[in-house]
């Protein structure tokens, strides 16, 4: 009996492979399917109109790259079973499979939980559906499988999530300081003692990925414009929400609404199955069609904060790196002579944050080189690399969001 080979062709990887009878399943599933309305960079094409590009392509991505890191670690003679090269294809195809609208935007904002955890329930759930074939995926993905070196393929600081939004998005954005070399870091992937590493002939390689990730964060995650349509989105679920508990009305999908109407956390998804079958008939259509007729709504600040969003009259940002509170304070003061705001509506239109750049963690679990004489060391201790200067630990920066 032949099997049906499902071939997909992918703008960043051209054609790419999904053999397995099992993943198609996976991929059949209105959960999963879901994912092609959640766009993988939020409100980023206000600024690259190139980045509308869905989470399922990105999870399809991850899959192929987790797909091909096997078949290398495999050619090299390191022991990898059938059952462990589809429990990490299956882990990194799922591995975003809990984001919501608009991804983290909304998160702990419309929804009080970690799209981890969501993933982590939708797995278990998907599982019992199936029959079981996803017990070694959920087992990867929650490091519970003995295979260690797996998880750590799916998620870690050189993982195939990683690889592939550097890439793809670099190709969305056409912002090119994100190109990866993807292939070579594959190539050079090795296993001692249970671990993942990468062999010393690949260090360059893998420090070009530090560099690239930080660029692109600063270029294109956390640009000004960016950032400033997040807080935007943040702030209209926000009002919405508090509109709903003080007994106002909104025009919402019964999904949206379901959201909107109570404060729900991670403990209320784990005691209640019924919030994630909501949680799964969520997103971007839901939140998109609700600021549409919002702009009309008889709360000012709700409106006006819709308008801003559809009209693309965005929140000013300004980076800021010392004496916060005292511009702070002349923003508010300007805008409360020009628009007249209340102390109650002001925190809507002008307010400070924090957003920071961990490019490499040096707290978090470390990218190990094989070096060529035995030894093993984490990139920041080799010498002949920029890393331990210029790249590890986190870059922190105060910003002010502001209207004109």
């Amino acid at each position: 009996m032949s099997i049906k080979v499902k071939i997909i062709n992918d703008p960043v990887y051209g054609f790419i492979r999904f053999p397995e009878p099992e993943l198609m399943r996976i991929i059949d599933h209105p959960w999963f399917q879901r994912l092609r309305r959640i766009r993988q960079m939020g409100f980023a094409d206000l600024v690259y109109p190139g980045a509308s590009h869905s989470r399922l392509a990105h999870s399809l991505g991850a899959c192929h790259l987790a797909g091909k890191a096997m078949d290398e670690l495999n050619a090299k003679g390191i022991v990898t079973s059938k059952e462990d090269y589809l429990a990490a294809r299956m882990a990194a195809l799922l591995h975003d499979i809990g984001h919501g609208p608009y991804s983290h935007s909304s998160e702990h904002t419309l929804v009080g939980a970690r799209h981890e955890v969501l993933s982590h329930l939708i797995m278990k759930r998907m599982n019992q559906e199936m029959g079981g074939i996803l017990e070694r995926a959920i087992g990867v993905f929650d490091r519970s499988y003995p295979v260690r070196y797996l998880h750590q393929l799916v998620s870690s600081q050189l993982d195939v999530d990683r690889m592939d939004y550097l890439n793809r998005d670099s190709f969305y954005t056409g912002v090119s300081e994100g190109v990866i070399g993807y292939d070579r870091i594959l190539q050079m992937l090795t296993v001692q003692n249970n671990e993942l590493m990468v062999e010393e002939k690949g260090v360059q390689s893998v420090e070009k990925f530090i560099i690239a990730r930080r660029l692109m964060y600063w270029q294109v995650y956390l640009h000004k414009t960016v950032l400033g349509s997040e807080m935007l989105l943040v702030n209209i679920l926000k009002r919405a929400k508090e509109i709903c508990r003080n007994g106002g009305k909104l025009f919402a999908t019964p999904s949206l609404a379901y959201f909107l109407q109570q404060d729900l956390t991670e403990q209320d998804f784990l005691k209640d199955p019924g919030h994630l079958d909501r949680y799964c008939e969520l997103d971007d259509a839901d939140v998109t069609s609700a600021i549409k007729v919002w702009q009309q709504h008889e709360d000012s600040v709700l409106a006006e904060l819709c308008k801003m969003l559809v009209l693309r009259r965005l929140y000013k940002v300004s980076f800021v790196t010392d004496h916060v509170e005292e511009q702070l304070a002349e923003r508010k003061e300007k805008a409360r002579k020009q628009r007249g705001f209340s102390d109650d509506e002001m925190r809507y239109f002008v307010f400070a944050g924090k957003t920071s750049n961990n490019t490499y963690n040096v707290k978090d679990e470390l990218i190990q080189i094989a070096m060529k004489n035995g030894e093993v060391r984490n990139i920041t201790e080799i010498e002949y690399t920029l890393v331990n200067q210029t790249i590890a630990g986190a870059v922190h920066k105060n910003y002010i969001c502001y209207i004109q």
